[in-house]
């Protein structure tokens, strides 16, 4: 599933339901950086090294790194769309690491050649579901990400007017 849709299901329901311990942007995007491997993939296999949780955890590391001058930006975007954001480094780097870790984890349920745990050639995920479960569950995912979203944008406008009642009343 290179940077394909089904990735945003997973990443988004989890990025908004723990957002107080996850770094949305930083997580959602980790599962689309990751994917850099495969398109530039020479041959087969695509999926390589940052498609194991032993690299891609410095894969996810690095992202944040990369990701944690944007904070400021990000900030802006969450405003935009209406998430409460607030991060910090560390908040961005498990971010970074756990949002690679589910793009790795889905992946070796779906491709053949993800080998989740290399240095081993084990690849104990695969076909655990059939693809068009796993599809069903991401697109599932994505569905209550959506549901999720709505009741954060709702209790992001009440706090919003709360706030505002509070700061006229002074």
């Amino acid at each position: 599933m290179p940077i394909t849709p089904y990735h945003f299901g997973p990443s988004g329901f989890i990025g908004l339901v723990f957002r107080k311990y996850i770094d949305l942007p930083v997580f959602v995007l980790a599962n689309v950086i990751v994917d850099i491997e495969v398109l530039f993939a020479d041959g087969w296999p695509k999926h390589g090294y940052a498609h194991t949780l032993l690299i891609g955890t410095a894969v996810g590391a690095l992202w944040a790194l990369m990701a944690y001058p944007l904070r400021r930006f990000f900030k802006k975007i969450m405003q935009i769309i209406r998430i409460p954001y607030k991060t910090g480094l560390w908040k961005m780097i498990i971010s970074g690491v756990l949002g690679v870790w589910l793009h790795v984890v889905t992946d070796a349920l779906y491709h053949w050649d993800v080998r989740i745990f290399w240095p081993s050639k084990a690849r104990p995920l695969h076909r655990l579901l059939s693809q068009g479960q796993l599809k069903a569950i991401c697109v599932g995912f994505f569905v209550v990400a959506v549901i999720v979203y709505a009741t954060v944008v709702l209790s992001y406008g009440k706090q919003n007017k709360a706030e505002k009642a509070i700061q006229e009343s002074n």
